[in-house]
This record gives structure tokens, sequence and C-alpha cells, in this order.
């Protein structure tokens, strides 16, 4: 194997890795993903090593070596890491590592190259690469990762639920490298799965995140949680998402699948975008309907409220995921928005409404559009393709108005030390209130945007009770 395929100077870099390993007399061995990436012709911009001896010192030797920068150490883990160019080079100490049954933590003990090819979590990252100048490019494959990567395969090296059990975190990678590569979750895996499933309580909420959107950044992410739902991990790690899953029928009205729609909503999204916070936000938006749901006799089931319902759920839902603020500023409005370009659909619609969702989601009204294009999953394709064709004409009318109205950013022409110079009046509510009026006076078309238009608007209302 020549690993240089999807690293430019990769090859160097082995090579040289290997000279230093040999004048340290320390066995060193690229490992894992970059192996398994290697063989499947994946780029990668990441090198794993195992070293069969001190790991952190050795990566000091190599960092000197290949002049490299961005060092990152960490001493009780026996793990260090550098940066060549753009390439993250991690040098790790041979080791095992598992649980205790209530520990949040793993224990880590030294050993030899088998032993910590035997600790890791699938066969298809259990390959180690030889770099010795005698046998470079020798794969070890103890466990048959190459034969599983040819069959696409997803299987612990040893029994599965013992691997589960010593790291929880590995059920959620499961997961994750279904996701990751297309590939299947043998079943004696997936059963391990389920039966281990309440391990992950031991787990740290931040690295439990931490795999929620390595699972997201995917450009398929729903297989991993429809995995997650499968074998019931998501109603360990992410309760709210399984109270959508399943169809009610009453008389002849049923619901479609709620889950199945937001992860089709989820892949449609992740298909065009690759920001987390709006690939968040579509497997969120509708996490309000089943706190909602009625059925209404004459008319079907029913979903009123929703949006702002989810926003409910969020207040919580985001604080408890440990993920950033800003998360829950982003999901909020795009969730709390989602139903109203729907609502801008037909030839009644005023330019009002169509200023006023410009204004509303400012910034974010081209997220907006695609989370709302994307949450078209009827099985219908002719049903899809005229809502594609409504949401066209919806987007072309905003593009109307706003290019009229110059809503970006929008705010009063009239600034508030203008309308207190004006009136005579000191800072306070009423300043506020002269504000609103003007801007509702452009929302609602009676005035253009313009500054001169709203100072002459302010001298008509400026004498009115406020």
């Amino acid at each position: 194997m020549k690993p240089a395929a999807s690293i430019p100077d990769s090859e160097c870099i082995l090579r040289r890795i290997g000279r230093l390993s040999e004048q340290k007399n320390l066995p060193v061995y690229a490992v894992g993903g970059f192996v398994r990436d290697q063989l499947m012709g994946l780029k990668t911009s990441e090198i794993d090593f195992v070293v069969v001896g001190d790991g952190p010192d050795f990566a000091q030797e190599a960092r000197n070596l290949l002049k490299g920068h961005g060092w990152i150490v960490y001493p009780k883990f026996g793990t260090a890491s550098f940066l060549v160019k753009d390439i993250r080079l991690e040098f790790v100490t041979a080791r095992s590592e598992s649980y205790r049954d209530h520990s949040r933590k793993p224990d880590i003990a030294p050993t030899d190259l088998a032993g910590d090819l035997s600790r890791r979590d699938f066969t298809i990252n259990t390959l180690a690469l030889s770099l010795s100048e005698s046998e470079f490019g020798r794969i070890h494959d103890p466990f048959g990762g190459q034969k599983d990567i040819r069959k696409r395969l997803i299987r612990t090296p040893r029994d599965p639920a013992e691997t589960f059990s010593e790291d929880p975190l590995r059920i959620m990678r499961a997961a994750r490298f279904a996701s990751q590569l297309g590939f299947q979750i043998h079943k004696d895996a997936l059963a391990a799965m389920e039966s281990e499933r309440e391990r992950l309580r031991i787990v740290s909420q931040e690295r439990i995140t931490a795999e929620l959107l390595k699972i997201l950044s995917h450009s398929r992410p729903g297989v991993g949680f429809r995995v997650l739902q499968k074998t019931g991990v998501l109603g360990v790690i992410f309760p709210e998402l399984t109270e959508m899953v399943g169809v009610e029928q009453r008389d002849t009205h049923h619901h479609k699948d709620v889950f199945d729609h937001t992860l089709k909503v989820l892949d449609n999204v992740s298909a065009v975008s690759d920001d987390m916070r709006l690939r968040f936000t579509a497997l969120v938006h509708d996490i309000g309907k089943p706190r909602v749901k009625r059925f209404v006799e004459g008319t079907g089931w029913t979903f009123h409220g929703h949006e702002l319902a989810g926003v409910k759920m969020l207040r919580h839902i985001v604080p408890r995921l440990r993920l950033p603020a800003e998360y829950f500023r982003y999901a909020r409005e795009l969730t709390r928005l989602h139903m109203r370009p729907i609502q801008l659909i037909g030839e009644e619609v005023t330019d009002s409404a169509v200023r006023r969702l410009l204004v509303d989601a400012d910034d974010k009204i081209g997220d907006l559009m695609i989370l709302c294009r994307a949450d078209i999953t009827s099985g219908n394709p002719k049903r899809v393709e005229t809502h594609l064709r409504n949401f066209d004409e919806v987007h072309r009318r905003m593009q109307e108005v706003e290019e009229k109205d110059r809503l970006r950013a929008f705010q009063s022409p009239v600034r508030g030390d203008e309308i207190m110079r004006l009136l005579g009046i000191p800072p306070g509510p009423r300043v506020g209130r002269f504000k609103k009026q003007i801007e509702e006076a452009i929302l609602e078309g009676i005035i253009p945007n313009d500054h001169d238009a709203a100072f002459e608007y302010l001298l008509r209302i400026k004498d009115q009770k406020s």
C-alpha cells in the first residue's frame, strides 16, 4: 500500500516518522481511521500514530524533526498532537482503557500493539500500518478489518456487549460511522447497542453532544439518527426526538411519522448546507408537534402552535446538551418562523406580509427558505414539484419587495435622537413608540422606507396621544 493518495506529502511524513522510530528503538505505527480511509480512497486531514512507549515524548521529537506547530499534549492520557502544514498528527501511547461501572472517566494502562488494537471500537479501525524501512506499508490486520471494509460492515473486534460496556461512547460512534461511511452495523453489534444503551448515562454530556454533532456533520445524518432510534439509544440521550416516532390513525385520518419526516428534512438540508446550526434546527424544528397534536372531527389531525411549543422546549434542550447559546438563538428564530413562508403562497398575499417576514427573519431569511424547501417531503413527486414552484414564487416576491423597500437591517429611518429634538421629549418609552409607529407604517406600505417620508409621517402623528 502506498499511503500518499489522499494527503499531500503523507508518505514523506510517514517515512521520516519511521526512521525516527528506528533511531529511538520505539515501534510506531500509523493506525485507525487514516489506514481505513487510505484503503477506501477517502481524503483525510489527520494521521493517528500508536507508539509502543512514551507517546508524548516521541511526539515532541517528531515535532522538532518535522518543524510542527500547534502543540497539544495530555500527559495523563498519553497523547500529544501537532500540525505539519494543515495535517494534524496525533501520537498516543499504546494503551488499554475501560470504564468502571459508574465512572465518567476511563481507566488507562499501557500495553503493546496487539493490546492497543484489541481495545479499539470497530474492526475497520483496528488496522495498523508499519513504518519501519524493512516493512514500510505492511498492514497489520488481526481482526479482519480489510474484509469488513470490503463488505461495508461495522463490527466490533471483541464481544460487542463487552466492547460497548467498556466504553459506552462507542455505541454512538457506531451510528456515526454508519452515517459517515454508509456502512451497515452487524446485527450482534446492533443488539449490544440496545442492551448496553443505559451505560451512556455514565458518559459526560459534552462527549455525547460531540458525537451528536459529528453525526450531524456528515452528508446523510438521518442514517445515524435512525440507528440511534432503532436501538433505543435516542431515548437515553435525546428523549424529545423519540416522542415524534409513530403514526396515529382515527377513522380515515392519519398523520405521517414526524420523526421520519424530520430525518428527511435533515438530509435535505444537509445536501445543500454545511451550517451546523441549520442542520441542528432541521432536527428540532418540529419537536413541538407531539405536545400540541389534536384530532378535530371532520378536519383530522392538527398541530396548531407547534412552532411556539418547540421554542419553549428548546429553552431546556439546548442548555442540557451543552450547546453554545448561539444554537438556541438561531434555532429559536427559525423554528418560530418556519411556518410563515408557507402562508405567503397565493395571489392574495400582500406586500405587507412579505415585508414583515423579511424584517422578522432579517439575516436568516436565506437559511429559513432552505429549511422550508427541505420541509417538503411528500411521497408524491407532483405535489413536491408544485410546492417547490410555489416557494420559487414566494422567493421572487421577497426579492421584489426587498429590492423595492431596502429592508435589510430594517429600522425606523428617523432615529431616536432626532425624534427627541423635534418633539422636545426626553429619552423614554414615548420615543420607542413613535419609532414603532413609523416602522409599522413602512411595513403596511403607508409610506416608503426613506427618511423624508418617515420624517413627514412623524410630523403628522406627533400630536397624537401616545
